[in-house]
């Protein structure tokens, strides 16, 4: 595996850094989780596998004339505006792991068939996570045209899986890609870390995307502890339509790197968003809560609030038009 130097102000000559200090476990905090996160307990897998999702594949057909998206599962979001077409941290496989067949299982399978979506024009890859990057994915997605857009450092990884270096765009914090004359993407801070294995550990960068188009501006988050962060983007780039914010996988023992749904509003606000696509949640059991408990949460707060959520079954194509819509797909399971 290629090593590499980076003259980024978010490396420091070994590692990347956030830009506050970040513990990915609070000390001591391994010994206590492990017993906990193999226990059995009630509500943290669905009683039934959810779905079968689908998509309305015919709506594809359609010029890409409006602003839309399509949460599919966990980070993974098909986006639609100003013509393209992004799809974020796309993982089709089953595991969130490096070991085949064994780690987080998906809940639900994938409402499209990887070889049935619509032409993509690019592929966000916001961290190295497995169940952000997914190397079988990766590698059905080489056989098509797509252009990828990651953190710095990523891009190791698709060389590795014999992606051509011509098709990858690497991004620090705060770089601006012209996508075409009426939509600009900036990879913004994020507050995580990263890595594939036992000594790769932040060797690469994770970040956030910011889309500005003529009519709207959307802000997808990936995987982030709160930060002041949000409240710089948000001052910098808002107010956004619609920001997709993680609300699953969080806990005690690791507040630094997830946020979890009170954070998460708090960072929507921040952000000055008007609209809030929950991610990142529903599809793999990655921490100790109630796998439903981050939606349940989250609805309650937008009602304390008021704010409005578009929280759609998986697979359903939304126009972004600031319209609330909560389906409720996952009282069913």
């Amino acid at each position: 595996m290629e090593k590499q130097h980076y003259t980024s102000p978010n490396f420091n000559g070994k590692i990347f850094v956030n830009t506050e200090t970040t513990n990915v476990l609070n000390p001591g905090a391994f010994i206590s989780i492990l017993p906990k996160f193999f226990k059995r307990v009630e509500g943290r897998l669905p009683k039934t596998p959810p779905g079968p999702f689908t998509i309305d594949s015919s709506l594809f057909n359609e010029h890409i004339d409006k602003e839309r998206v399509t949460w599919l599962w966990h980070s993974s979001v098909l986006i639609e505006m100003e013509g393209i077409r992004l799809l974020t941290d796309p993982a089709w496989g089953k595991f969130a792991s490096p070991v085949p067949g064994f780690g987080p299982k998906r809940f639900f399978s994938s409402p499209v068939d990887i070889n049935k979506l619509p032409l993509i024009d690019y592929i966000l890859l916001s961290h190295d996570h497995y169940d952000h990057l997914d190397k079988n994915t990766i590698r059905e997605f080489g056989k098509t045209d797509v252009k990828f857009i990651c953190s710095l450092g990523v891009g190791k990884w698709l060389r590795k899986w014999k992606i051509d270096n011509s098709r990858i765009k690497e991004l620090d914090w705060w770089d601006e890609v012209i996508l075409n004359e009426s939509l600009k993407l900036i990879l913004t801070p994020a507050r995580h870390f990263s890595g594939r294995g036992t000594g790769d550990r932040n060797t690469t960068l994770w970040g956030s995307f910011t889309l500005i188009g003529k009519s709207k501006r959307i802000f997808f988050g990936a995987d982030s502890g709160y930060f002041d962060g949000f409240k710089i983007i948000g001052e910098k780039y808002g107010p956004f339509d619609l920001t997709m914010l993680e609300i699953g996988a969080s806990s005690p023992y690791w507040p630094d790197i997830h946020m979890g749904p009170e954070k998460a509003m708090k960072a929507h606000t921040d952000l000055q968003g008007k609209l809030l696509l929950p991610i990142h949640w529903g599809t793999f059991n990655l921490a100790m809560h109630p796998w439903k408990e981050p939606v349940q949460k989250i609805i309650e707060l937008a009602n304390e609030m008021n704010q409005k959520l578009l929280l759609p079954v998986p697979g359903k194509i939304n126009e972004i038009n600031g319209n609330e819509f909560i389906s409720r797909w996952w009282d069913e399971f």
